[in-house]
């Protein structure tokens, strides 16, 4: 979990980046892309949209921990331990998506395409099914209720109070939904795309995802690891929080703009018919 910055600009940006980055989240790519395949193959409208539907969901969650934190703010202290506790967490998580995505890579068969592995997602069971926007929506609301989640929600709400109370932190609630809808928006438009296309180029745009998606969450782990075990680490990453988030968004949008060429890419057919698991 990255510190926060002092400055109110420097700090929305952050909170901007941050969004982008939980949107890029393995969890809430496998998600979306569960959701995705389910109404694609029932024809359903919703199909296209279901990455933004539950960003709104998830956002809306994000935005009512903000104004509660920052309603408290005056009468209570974000307690110390849990900056620490949530990076930790956060550190955990990433670790094991980017284990068992990059797993996924290595044991998925040529002929198929890569699909994101969340954990999360293994809870909710037929809500995965959902075909209803507001059902869909809920999916991502419940995807909030998860202690990384509320944890980072309450520490930038806390932060943008000191500035002026509720309305900062709400700003700063938007800009973090903002930033994950982008995110998830582009992800289940491109997870849409990439189910009609049945060529080879299809195979290859998902792995390039899937190898993003663990190598990123592996590498912010390693350096969460660092920030927390070196004191040096953390006293030269100390001001560079905007400089880093901007990487990591930078390197985020560079994969998702390869896989999106890749399925652009006029269709071939394939030596061997492509297949979808289930």
């Amino acid at each position: 979990m990255e510190a926060l910055p002092n400055d109110w600009v420097a700090l929305a940006a952050l909170v901007f980046m941050l969004g982008v980055k939980h949107g890029f989240d393995a969890d809430h790519l496998a998600t979306i892309d569960g959701l995705t395949r389910f109404n694609l193959r029932h024809g359903a409208p919703v199909a296209r949209a279901c990455g933004i539907l539950f960003s709104l969901g998830h956002g809306t969650v994000v935005i009512a921990i903000a104004l509660a934190v920052s309603t408290l703010a005056r009468r209570w202290q974000v307690p110390g331990w849990l900056e620490a506790s949530g990076a930790w967490i956060s550190i955990g998580f990433l670790v094991a998506l980017g284990v068992i995505n990059l797993r996924a890579v290595l044991t998925t068969r040529h002929d198929e395409v890569v699909q994101p592995v969340g954990l999360k997602g293994r809870w909710l069971g037929r809500l995965q099914h959902a075909s209803h926007p507001l059902a869909v929506a809920a999916v991502g609301a419940l995807f909030a209720l998860s202690f990384d989640t509320v944890s980072q929600a309450a520490l930038f709400a806390a932060a943008g109070a000191q500035y002026g109370g509720w309305g900062h932190a709400l700003a700063l609630g938007l800009l973090f939904t903002l930033g994950m809808l982008v995110m998830d928006g582009i992800n289940g438009l491109w997870i849409s795309r990439l189910i009609r296309r049945t060529d080879q180029m299809a195979l290859v745009a998902s792995r390039v995802m899937s190898l993003a998606v663990s190598g990123t969450s592996l590498l912010v782990a390693a350096f969460g690891v660092m920030r927390q075990l070196l004191p040096a680490v953390d006293a030269w990453s100390d001001g560079k929080e905007l400089a880093f988030g901007l990487s990591v968004v930078c390197v985020i949008a560079g994969s998702f703009f390869l896989a999106l060429r890749l399925t652009r890419v006029p269709a071939v057919a394939a030596a061997r018919p492509m297949r979808f698991v289930e």
